[in-house]
């Protein structure tokens, strides 16, 4: 069996499902950056793929779970797991809370309330992002910065959800 080519275990496109919709701008500036952040760098490999990719990957929520859809640069279907988001509902609800927080600082506080709560916000991401990996773990080979990324698009799509 011949050996897989790293530089080939990533994704090329990423497609959020159409029921998501629009949200606001913050939200959707977030969105957009870690699309863009995710398809300029990351590291991404199925378990059970034993070929290379590139590869795509289709982000959707069913009944509460998280569908990762993932095929190949040409559209041919690798794998699809689901993933319950329970483990990551209070995560993301503090997430979004101190988004929140984070969005009306900028507008109104001091550098150093900025900071702390940037902190705080960036904590709770990693967090959310080390959850990710390991609920991947043995399905789809990430690194931390990728699953940086896919977590902020999980919580896009569970806050339209």
């Amino acid at each position: 069996m011949k050996a897989r080519d790293p530089s080939k275990a990533r994704l090329v496109d990423i497609e959020l499902d159409e029921s998501i919709g629009r949200s606001t701008p913050d939200i959707e500036h977030e969105r957009a950056v870690a699309i863009f952040d995710l398809l300029e760098e990351n590291s991404f490999q199925p378990a059970d793929d034993a070929a290379s990719g590139p590869y795509r990957l289709k982000l959707s929520l069913v009944d509460s779970r998280l569908v990762l859809a993932v095929s190949r640069e040409d559209g041919r279907e690798v794998i699809t797991h689901i993933l319950s988001l329970t483990p990551f509902r209070r995560i993301v609800k503090d997430y979004f809370m101190i988004c929140e927080s984070y969005y009306e600082a900028i507008r109104s506080s001091t550098p150093s309330k900025i900071e702390a709560i940037d902190m705080g916000r960036r904590g709770l991401h990693n967090e959310g992002s080390q959850t990710l990996k390991d609920r991947l773990a043995g399905k789809i080979e990430i690194d931390f910065d990728t699953s940086r990324r896919l977590f902020t698009l999980i919580c896009v799509l569970h806050w339209r959800g």
